[in-house]
């Protein structure tokens, strides 16, 4: 009968969090296909059916399948580079480190994007163009027709914006400036 009861709880968790892993997994590395996804999944269920026993001692259950989500992910990668031809990927490392580095990144990115989207359609142009298409402060003026010290100015009080944010946002910003 405890067999029954288990197995009614375990779809129970399947039904209230399976969504809630996809999440975890998707955000946590966007180069896995949707095979692997509901792969990793599903045997997270399966960690958790084999160690039923101990989900009384464990105080949140969203925590538990999370962590073996991620670990079953990062194992995943471990086994995908062993199949590659390392020669091809030297500057390739799917370690747990460069994982957190680039949710991290992606974080930062998305912080700016939105603090972008705030300025007016010249202030952010000339942000574009000076950082994401290399243009130097000359350039910007004579494209935009304004003074290069105005172009000077608003990429000075853009910079201080961003760092704030990022600031704010626990983040560092020497990387961009």
């Amino acid at each position: 009968m405890e067999n029954i009861d288990n197995e009614a709880y375990i779809n129970e968790l399947v039904i209230k969090y399976n969504s809630y892993l996809y999440k975890v997994i998707r955000n946590s590395a966007n180069t896995i296909s949707e095979e692997d996804i509901e792969e990793i999944i599903e045997d997270t269920f399966i960690i958790l059916w084999k160690n039923i026993n101990k989900v009384d001692e464990i105080k949140s259950i969203k925590s538990y399948l999370s962590v073996i989500a991620k670990n079953l992910l990062k194992n995943r990668y471990r086994n995908m580079q062993i199949t590659y031809d390392l020669s091809d990927y030297e500057n390739f490392i799917a370690d747990s480190l460069q994982l957190d580095r680039l949710i991290e990144q992606k974080e930062k990115d998305a912080l700016i994007q939105k603090e972008l989207d705030k300025l007016c359609v010249e202030d952010k142009r000339i942000f574009m163009e000076y950082y994401y298409s290399s243009k130097k402060t000359k350039e910007i003026a004579k494209l935009l027709n304004i003074s290069e010290s105005k172009v000077k100015v608003k990429l000075h009080r853009i910079r201080k914006q961003l760092k704030k944010i990022l600031k704010e946002g626990g983040y560092g910003y020497n990387e961009w400036w």
